[in-house]
C-alpha cells in the first residue's frame, strides 16, 4: 500500500487554522429590521413561558405617566402592583421599558392567561419586548443584550406510565 502525500497548500480553501475564526468579523453587526405598522394605534406582541401566555399591546401616551395594566375582563383593569404581589414580578413587567430608557412613555395592556404568577410575569416581559422591537427596530440589540428577546423553553416535564411522577419512581421493594 502506497500512501499519497499532498501538501495542503495545493489544495484550494483548505488551512491548517480555524475557518469559523477567519471568516466570522470582529463584531457581527445585525441586520436591523423595518418597523412594523400599527393596527390602529397599538403594537402587540405575545410572550409565553411554562403555560403561561401573555397577549400585550401597547402604545406612545399623549403627555402622561406611561402605565403598565392587566386587562381581568372586558372592562376592568388592574395595575401591575395590584396584580403581582412580589416585586419580582412587577420589575419583570417593566424591565424592557427601563432597559430601553422608555419607562413611562408607553400605555401598556395585557392580558394574561395561565401558568402562574411568575410565568405570567415573565410572559409579560417577553410581550413587551417583541411589542417594542416591532414599534422600533433600533431598540433590538438593547432588549436583545439584555435577554429579552429570548424565549425560555424550559417546561414541565410530563408524567410517566408505571411511575410516581416524571423521573420518580415508586418505592421499590425487594419482598
Amino acid at each position: 500500500m502506497s500512501s499519497i502525500n499532498l501538501p495542503s497548500a495545493n489544495i484550494p480553501g483548505l488551512s491548517t487554522a480555524n475557518p469559523s475564526a477567519e471568516a466570522r468579523p470582529a463584531q457581527m453587526a445585525r441586520k436591523l429590521r423595518t418597523a412594523k405598522k400599527s393596527k390602529n394605534g397599538w403594537w402587540w406582541g405575545t410572550g409565553r413561558r411554562k403555560r403561561a401566555v401573555a397577549r400585550v399591546r401597547l402604545k406612545p401616551n399623549a403627555g402622561g405617566a406611561g402605565v403598565i395594566k392587566v386587562q381581568i375582563t372586558a372592562d376592568k383593569f388592574k395595575t401591575v402592583d395590584q396584580y403581582f404581589a412580589e416585586a419580582r414580578d412587577r420589575n419583570d413587567c417593566a424591565a424592557p421599558l427601563v432597559a430601553c430608557n422608555i419607562a413611562g412613555k408607553f400605555d401598556v395592556v395585557v392580558r394574561c392567561n395561565g401558568g402562574g404568577f411568575m410565568g405570567q410575569a415573565q410572559a409579560v416581559r417577553l410581550g413587551i419586548s417583541r411589542a417594542l422591537r416591532d414599534y422600533d427596530p433600533t431598540l433590538e440589540d438593547a432588549l436583545r443584550d439584555a435577554g429579552f428577546l429570548t424565549r425560555d423553553a424550559r417546561e414541565v416535564e410530563r408524567k410517566k406510565p408505571g411511575q410516581a411522577g416524571a423521573r420518580r419512581r415508586f418505592q421499590f421493594s425487594k419482598r
